[in-house]
């Protein structure tokens, strides 16, 4: 189940983390997208990812181990100019911000090498929060406002979007991680249902081998000796 997991989401590190996004020829580099992750480490293993960020924005790093023996990995994460920033060990989660962030790759990794056997299924997102897009929201005011001709202020209608825009973004990362510890929870659950049920059918056969020698033992006991005449 665990590798069925990983392998649906490889799509998503494609499209969301690797591939640069859509845009129209010559007018300029494509924002940066905020994208998520969810990958399967094998045991005895460290996995590293990098992640392009533009100088003064906000990057938000959210992880979280949703299957694996102990729910816990090693993770770091490292500034372009090669600087640690966080170094966490065996944590089943975190959430770490980075700001103001400079323009360069910075580098992620999760760490399972204290695991000999058991491997783990680990989640992670990035968000980032760019002052590009505040200067474009700027720029379209200047474009359309017009002069004082309107009732209800330019200033009113952006700071509206925007709030509406801001809310909408933290509704979609808290449904992304509910449903990472969803996940989580789910695969605990049927991890234990497995035990359980493993060890009961054990215990069924245990009694059902007591029985049957306790019979055996009972009638050896009751059967008559004697020598039969001749």
């Amino acid at each position: 189940m665990i590798q069925m997991m990983a392998a649906s989401a490889a799509l998503a590190l494609a499209l969301g983390l690797l591939l640069p996004s859509a845009g129209v020829r010559g007018a300029g580099p494509p924002p940066i997208q905020d994208g998520e992750f969810t990958f399967l480490l094998p045991a005895g293993r460290k996995q590293c990812f990098y992640q392009s960020a533009p100088a003064n924005a906000s990057l938000e790093t959210e992880y979280q181990v949703i299957a694996g023996a102990g729910l816990d990995v090693d993770f770091t994460l490292e500034s372009p100019q090669g600087v640690l920033l966080v170094s966490e060990s065996r944590k089943a989660d975190g959430v770490h911000t980075v700001e103001p962030t400079e323009a360069g790759d910075y580098k992620l990794c999760f760490d399972n090498s204290f695991s000999t056997i058991s491997e783990k299924l680990v989640f992670f997102e990035l968000i980032f929060d760019s002052l590009q897009d505040d200067e474009e929201v700027e720029g379209w005011a200047e474009v359309v406002e017009p002069e004082e001709m309107l009732d209800v202020k330019m200033e009113d209608i952006k700071e509206s979007i925007e709030t509406m825009r801001t809310r909408l973004e933290r509704s979609i990362q808290m449904l992304t991680l509910l449903r990472a510890l969803e996940a989580r929870d789910r695969n605990l659950q049927e991890g234990n249902l497995e035990r359980v049920t493993f060890w009961s059918a054990v215990n069924v056969a245990v009694l059902l081998l007591v029985a049957v020698l306790q019979v055996c033992t009972l009638k050896r006991f009751f059967q008559d000796k004697r020598p039969v005449p001749t």
